[in-house]
């Protein structure tokens, strides 16, 4: 999963949803040291979900459908393509608007500027000038995004020339992404009582 379903999944948990941006940009437990509590859970239920998808039966098997040498790369190419088919369907698993949640995560980003690492503040401003995450809908921006992954990768890569592949693997990026989304969603409803840091607790 990439940023924008690490927002959606905790259910508009303002901590859980911070946590959930800052998890690729807090590494190991030492780290986790300098966050509030809740904004710490939130950083290790992205872990978890990370955990979670990588190794769902489904997911592994839509990594085979990549032909090489994009194989190697295809678990980013499928984090870009999850938040693509969430941007598109996003009416299917929320009643606030893709805009309307676009807006408060940008807001929730300001109010804790302190706390957000220069790579995400980086990757905010480039969201803003791309009018992300609403752009995600397209397929042409899910690629753009991509290719500037590549980009910065220090391995010679082909993230570039993902659009060769896409009308081969974008239908079962799809089904995936449908057949596992609600249960992920369930997994992270259930992690967070398990936890009792639900709203409010």
């Amino acid at each position: 999963m990439n940023y924008l379903a690490h927002a959606f999944l905790p259910r508009e948990d303002d901590d859980l949803v911070l946590g959930g941006m800052l998890g690729d940009h807090v590494r190991g437990l030492r780290a986790l040291v300098g966050y509030p509590f809740r904004i710490r859970q939130g950083i290790r239920l992205h872990r978890y979900i990370d955990r979670m998808t990588d190794a769902h039966p489904q997911v592994k098997d839509l990594l085979r459908v990549f032909p090489d040498p994009f194989r190697r790369y295809a678990g980013i190419i499928v984090d870009l393509a999850f938040d693509h088919e969430l941007a598109r369907h996003w009416e299917r698993y929320s009643d606030q608007s893709l805009e309307r949640f676009d807006e408060h995560l940008r807001s929730l980003l300001t109010a804790h500027e302190r706390l957000v690492p220069p790579a995400l503040k980086r990757f905010m401003a480039y969201a803003d000038s791309r009018g992300l995450f609403e752009a995600y809908r397209e397929e042409s921006e899910m690629l753009h995004s991509l290719a500037g992954v590549g980009r910065r990768l220090r391995r010679a890569n082909p993230l570039g020339e993902v659009a060769m592949i896409w009308p081969q693997v974008k239908g079962p990026c799809a089904e995936t992404f449908e057949a596992i989304f609600p249960m992920i969603q369930s997994d992270v409803d259930a992690w967070i009582a398990r936890r009792s840091i639900t709203t409010g607790s």
